[in-house]
């Protein structure tokens, strides 16, 4: 099995991150947004954070997720300022800067432009936490955050105002934002997102769905973080 290979695997999934493997990270991250449907040509952009160094490792700007390589992601500093790299970043990129300056429990986003989640984007609609996914996942309802053009200050600061403690936003007439502690997580958050937004749709065609309250919500979510699966 490849070197590089073993090491994203090691990051990703125990999130242990070893010298160099960040822009893998990146990379594999890319490729599997695209071959799970989350977005389409090169919309989107990916970031990890070293939590050590605090360096940001961010996707180049409109390059396809299946060509770029290493030297094309782009490496910021915690206030989003190339240190490492010969591509222009993601025109988002301060999006990204300012969740991680504001969000310390955050290593990894995905901004996505999937399907179901965009439809509540683009009618300007929160989506609420209408499954015990989105209640261990995400942490309640998905917000959306109010217009605002694409690579602007003013769309990163209405993204992080809606975000809250949330672990995923929508951006209206545009996609979402997904986070995680590690890239493994912001694919969980991303896929509970596009599934939940599916069946509240799918709801809303046949009756008023119930949303869960926030006392269960609080206490899944609490259930998800400490206490399930193997410690």
């Amino acid at each position: 099995m490849p070197l590089l290979f073993v090491e994203f695997v090691k990051y990703a999934f125990y999130n242990k991150p070893m010298n160099n493997t960040f822009k893998q990270a990146v990379l594999h991250a890319g490729k599997a947004m695209q071959s799970r449907n989350l977005t389409i040509e090169t919309w989107g952009n990916i970031s990890v954070r070293d939590p050590e160094t605090g360096y940001i490792y961010l996707t180049p700007s409109g390059m396809p997720y299946d060509t770029i390589n290493e030297d094309d992601i782009c490496v910021l500093d915690k206030d989003g300022n190339v240190i490492e790299g010969k591509r222009k970043p993601s025109v988002e990129k301060m999006l990204h800067v300012l969740i991680y300056q504001n969000r310390k429990d955050v290593n990894a986003i995905l901004h996505t432009h999937p399907l179901s989640s965009t439809v509540f984007a683009v009618l300007h609609k929160d989506i609420p936490c209408v499954t015990d996914e989105m209640a261990q996942a995400i942490g309640g309802s998905v917000k959306c955050a109010e217009y605002a053009l694409p690579g602007s200050m003013e769309l990163a600061g209405n993204c992080l105002k809606a975000l809250g403690s949330s672990m995923a936003v929508l951006l209206a007439n545009h996609g979402a934002v997904c986070l995680g502690r590690n890239m493994k997580e912001c694919f969980k958050v991303a896929t509970v997102l596009e599934t939940s937004a599916d069946i509240y749709q799918k709801a809303l065609a046949i009756g008023q769905p119930q949303e869960i309250s926030k006392e269960n919500t609080d206490w899944m979510r609490d259930f998800a973080l400490n206490k399930y699966g193997q410690r």
